[in-house]
Parts: C-alpha cells; sequence; structure tokens
C-alpha cells in the first residue's frame, strides 16, 4: 500500500474518533452540570415553547449579536452560512449517491468558500482592530481562526489551481468510510498525490482533533446556556437545582 493512503485513513480514522468521542464526553458534562439560579438573560420568555423559539432564533440567525453589533453580526452570518453549504456540498465525497439537493448545491458550495473566507477575514481583523475584543484574545483564538483560513484557503486552491483528480479522492474516501482496505492496494483507490490536498485534508483533521477542546464547542453549548434555556417564571415557581433536591432528601431522612 502506498504510504500516503494509509497515512490518510489511518488519521482519518483517529480523528474522527476523537472529535465524536470528545464531543459526546462534553456534551455528558454540559448536561450534568448544575444550574443553581434562575438566571435567564432577560427579556426572557415565559413558556417553554418560548425557549425553543428563542435558542432557535439565536442559533439560526444570531438575535442577539445582531442587536449588539451590526457589523460582527454580518461577518458571523457570512461564515456560519457559507460553512454549512459548504459542508453539504462536500456530503458527496462520502457517499455514492450524494442525491438531487447535493446535487444542486454543488455550484454555490464552491463558490460560497469564498464568502466563507471573506466571512473568516472579518472576524480575524476584528480581533486586531477592536481593542475591547483584542484586549480579551488569547492566542487560541487568533491560531484558530488562522486554522480555519488556512482550511479555506487550502480548499478554494484545491477546487480552482491545483485541480485535484476528484474521482480518485471520492474512490479513496468511500474506501475509507466503507473499510475497504482491500482496495488501496489498487492505484485507482489511492489517495491522489497532490500537496494542497494534503495540506487541506491535515488541517481538517488537526481541527477535528482539537475541536473538542475548542471555544468552537460553543456550537452544541449554547444549547445548555442557562441564560438562554430557561424560563422566566421565577415568580410563579420555585428554582430548586438537582443537587439541592438530593441535599434536602438526604438531610430529611438523616433527621
Amino acid at each position: 500500500m502506498e504510504f500516503w493512503t494509509v497515512f490518510y485513513a489511518v488519521s482519518f480514522y483517529f480523528a474522527t474518533f476523537i472529535l465524536i468521542s470528545g464531543v459526546v464526553y462534553k456534551i455528558y458534562q454540559y448536561a450534568k452540570t448544575p444550574a443553581p439560579l434562575k438566571v435567564p438573560t432577560m427579556p426572557a420568555p415565559l413558556t417553554s415553547s418560548g425557549v425553543v423559539v428563542r435558542i432557535l432564533m439565536e442559533v439560526i440567525l444570531f438575535k442577539s449579536l445582531f442587536r449588539s453589533n451590526k457589523w460582527i453580526w454580518l461577518f458571523a452570518m457570512m461564515f456560519h452560512g457559507a460553512l454549512w453549504i459548504v459542508l453539504l456540498r462536500h456530503v458527496r465525497y462520502f457517499v455514492v449517491e450524494p442525491g438531487l439537493i447535493i446535487d444542486l448545491i454543488q455550484p454555490f458550495g464552491k463558490y460560497g468558500s469564498f464568502i466563507m473566507l471573506f466571512g473568516l477575514l472579518g472576524l480575524f481583523m476584528r480581533r486586531i482592530f477592536v481593542e475591547r475584543i483584542r484586549y480579551i484574545s488569547s492566542p487560541s483564538d487568533y491560531l484558530m481562526l488562522i486554522l480555519l483560513i488556512a482550511i479555506g484557503i487550502s480548499g478554494i486552491l484545491v477546487s480552482f489551481v491545483t485541480r485535484t483528480d476528484i474521482i480518485q479522492f471520492k474512490a479513496f474516501m468511500l474506501s475509507v468510510v466503507c473499510f475497504q482496505w482491500q482496495h488501496f492496494q489498487l492505484p485507482e483507490y489511492q489517495i491522489p498525490i497532490d500537496a494542497m490536498l494534503l495540506f487541506h485534508l491535515a488541517a481538517v483533521m488537526l481541527l477535528m482533533i482539537i475541536f473538542p477542546i475548542s471555544k468552537l464547542l460553543h456550537a452544541p453549548g449554547i444549547f445548555f446556556s442557562p441564560g438562554r434555556n430557561q424560563i422566566d417564571n421565577s415568580r410563579e415557581k420555585r428554582h430548586i437545582a438537582p443537587w439541592a433536591v438530593k441535599k434536602f432528601e438526604t438531610q430529611q431522612k438523616g433527621n
């Protein structure tokens, strides 16, 4: 087997395992962490359905960011919206028949990478030129944006400059996903030796590995934010954290 084919196949399994297990563990931690106080950010919804709508408005439209800063909201929407289109476009490399929706997304995803990159550059400039943001930014914040920008630029170069053999790359990815390692003996199933493609894949796998320990965990974390997922019913119903209930019950049994 060709060295780079085996190396990237094994690296893909490793990165996927770290990503899935790490995110699942963090979600478990978020779910188990008690919320000792009733602390919804005002104005807060009064019903459970209102909480669902509020979280969806934050996840899809970044409502609070829009209220606080319009131009940062614009860059964030450009990046996140284009990122979803680009990710959906990449589905074709992991399935034999991607379907009509994925086929229709292909031209939008190809050029959506430019919008994603423009949004990333705007967010990066924000950390450099906005004093209050620069003050609270750590080196990891800059490195994360640089990694995302490197993924975007290398992906654009693979699509428009180096012209990688996409058919061979898809055959390689399908063999990896389906655990068909015997195919790697054949040249048409090996990963294309394209420096820019290899760099792009390495950057993506690095992002997958560090995702569970980075600030990018705000993606699942927002659903567990007490300021967002609580109902404003402190006057109608007393809020008691689960750990406090258990402590009270233990004391009652002791008495």
